[in-house]
């Protein structure tokens, strides 16, 4: 396993992190339930393998994830660094960040958090949470007691902001999304790291869409790797300014591949990076060919989600990645935030009076549901 400085915080972090998210689950009578024998086990191999840092939250796995979590962690407390977080959408009122503290420290059944985050901040919240009950204040005096060590923050919002909280000066890392799909905080990590926070990577197989096979990514390394996720996880991994990538694993099979991913010393080759960023911006130019997903042609009145249904076919088309696009395209019309089947499409042409690509929206519909269905 590969330790990386964590910012300035003084903590040597293992490069891959548990993410405590998806821990296997099972419903019973109307309630979810925790494997918790498959997922202590799965943990404890994470821990074996070399992984210092397990990453939780408030609402994980329908809110069972904490308690597991404090479970696994008996033998391993002083040897694992605990990331929790606070839930911001939640709060009501100052006293509430002392509150859901206290209730998940005992739920972990620890003395302290390692590294305590606001919960998925954004402008919105920063402003109409954190700020309007002082609860950095509240931050910093747990951290004077003890009961949290660093004070943390996981991101959802623009680059631009994360960077506005970085120069906040109160916060010791950063947790926010980057990956082969998504490269928009690219500036705002290095920048971060520039300031000593922190970096922990989220979604760092693209919410799983990287999990599928692709062709296009494959070819894009000449590298002997066996598959898309681990072209992906070291692509994460190769960039200087991420101390820690996440995974959200369930499985010990996947926390072996991980693991071994993690444990790789030899970085991927110049030539490698320069064919990966040549891919990369060809790609891209590609699928805005397609749709910008400005969403101006929104909404639908047979309420299609046009702009997904054209990034699932941009998935298959562009980045080769035709198993997760299928996948997807099947529910659509099931899922109601998928939106409706594009079978549905009248072709009233509305969103094509819309578009400011002018594109041949309902051609292109037909067209993907050819190539998809």
């Amino acid at each position: 396993m590969q330790y990386r400085k964590f910012g300035e915080t003084g903590v040597k972090i293992s490069a891959l992190g548990f993410g405590a998210m998806r821990l296997p689950e099972y419903e019973k009578e109307g309630k979810w339930f925790i494997h918790e024998e498959e997922s202590i086990k799965m943990i404890h191999k994470s821990f074996e393998l070399g992984v210092n840092y397990i990453d939780t939250a408030y609402p994980y796995c329908h809110g069972n994830s904490e308690y597991v979590v404090g479970k696994s962690l008996k033998g391993y407390r002083d040897q694992v660094y605990l990331a929790s977080k606070m839930p911001t959408w939640a709060v009501k009122d100052q006293g509430d960040y002392r509150k859901f503290l206290e209730e998940q420290l005992t739920k972990l059944d620890t003395t302290h958090i390692d590294f305590y985050h606001f919960h998925g901040l954004n402008k919105e919240r920063w402003e109409n949470t954190v700020l309007k009950y002082n609860l950095l204040k509240e931050a910093q005096k747990a951290k004077e007691e003890g009961l949290i060590k660093h004070i943390s923050f996981s991101f959802h919002d623009k680059p631009a902001f994360l960077k506005e909280l970085v120069d906040v000066g109160i916060f010791e890392s950063v947790l926010c999304q980057y990956n082969l799909l998504d490269r928009s905080n690219e500036e705002a990590i290095s920048y971060a790291q520039e300031k000593g926070l922190g970096t922990v990577i989220m979604g760092p197989i693209g919410g799983g869409r990287l999990a599928a096979p692709s062709h296009i990514l494959k070819k894009s390394v000449n590298e002997d790797i066996k598959s898309t996720p681990e072209i992906a996880m070291r692509f994460v991994l190769g960039n200087k300014n991420v101390n820690c990538s996440l995974s959200g694993m369930n499985s010990i099979n996947m926390v072996e591949e991980n693991a071994s991913v993690a444990s790789i010393e030899k970085p991927l080759s110049q030539k490698d990076w320069d064919k990966i960023n040549a891919m990369l911006e060809d790609t891209k130019k590609l699928a805005e060919l397609y749709c910008t997903g400005c969403d101006y042609c929104m909404p639908c009145p047979k309420d299609i989600k046009i702009p997904w249904v054209f990034q699932l076919m941009n998935y298959h088309k562009v980045y080769g990645l035709t198993e997760y696009a299928k996948n997807q395209f099947a529910m659509l019309g099931k899922n109601t935030n998928a939106g409706k089947h594009p079978l549905e499409c009248t072709e009233c042409g509305l969103c094509e009076m819309k578009c400011p690509q002018k594109i041949n929206i309902r051609k292109q519909l037909k067209q993907t549901i050819e190539a998809l269905r």
